[in-house]
């Protein structure tokens, strides 16, 4: 049987962990050529190591999504390395910095907003001549060539939650991006959809500790789940527990690969039920 991605460039963000890392691998099994970024070199040199050791193609590309440059950065690696076409990318980075409403900084705000809203702007935008040029030239020639972006949202975007009133808000704003840009490229047989994922086995969802941090721009910013707050989600999900990373690639899977060619402008839940 055919690879359902062989050939294809994909570009991942946020790729050395968690659902990043179980995408690029899932990615790397049905052939695509891969190009993955995330902030941290050691766990993206070792997602790099892995699918070539199994054969595969990556290139990785260290950098802060949200930084000045990255995305032309970014999709001029995967030009250089690759050729000049792109076919999936997957907006994957991001994290939590949570607060409640009346104590939080506008500092806290800004930075969801820029890399969950942002950053995958920037991105598709970096991609956009690429995409849209070899589109148009497929066109006048009659062929049809599917191409996919799929950006990550949140249960949290769709739904709210308590003390993450800057996440969920850029979530939910990566979900009318999502919608806005379906219309405007499907034209150009580009599929654009969203994955609200709910509780998935990643270090953002992990018991919060105090060594629990993500460390950016000089600062240390806690992250994980209070385990009071886990016990009670537990109980909210039908499948009676979280999902893990490679389940999570799966959906995406399907929205970058020919499974997909019909569905666009979509948000797939994917919370077991929650």
């Amino acid at each position: 049987m055919e690879k359902m991605l062989e050939g294809k460039v994909c570009l991942i963000t946020g790729a050395g962990r968690g659902i990043g890392r179980a995408t690029a691998l899932l990615f790397a099994s049905e052939g695509a050529k891969l190009v993955l970024s995330d902030m941290d070199q050691q766990p993206l040199g070792e997602v790099v190591s892995q699918v070539k050791d199994q054969g595969g193609k990556a290139v990785g590309v260290v950098g802060d999504v949200t930084a000045d440059g990255f995305a032309e950065g970014f999709v001029q690696r995967a030009v250089e390395t690759f050729g000049p076409d792109i076919h999936v990318i997957v907006n994957n980075a991001g994290y939590t910095w949570d607060g409640v409403v009346h104590k939080m900084t506008d500092e806290q705000w800004e930075a969801m907003l820029r890399v969950h809203c942002t950053a995958p702007f920037r991105i598709i935008r970096a991609a956009a001549p690429y995409i849209r040029e070899n589109a148009k030239r497929e066109r006048a020639e009659g062929r049809v060539v599917m191409r996919k972006i799929v950006n990550v949202s949140s249960i949290a975007g769709t739904d709210g939650n308590a003390g993450q009133a800057n996440y969920s808000t850029a979530k939910a704003g990566i979900l009318g991006f999502t919608k806005t840009l379906a219309k405007e490229w499907g034209p150009l047989n580009v599929n654009v959809n969203a994955v609200a994922f709910g509780w998935i086995e990643t270090r953002l969802t992990q018991p919060k500790k105090e060594e629990t941090v993500i460390e950016k721009d000089g600062k240390r910013i806690p992250i994980g789940v209070p385990k009071e707050h886990l016990d009670v989600f537990r109980l909210m999900i039908p499948l009676g527990r979280p999902g893990t990373p490679e389940e999570a690639a799966r959906v995406i899977l399907f929205l970058a690969s020919p499974l997909s060619d019909y569905v666009s402008g979509q948000v797939i839940k994917v919370t077991g039920g929650w």
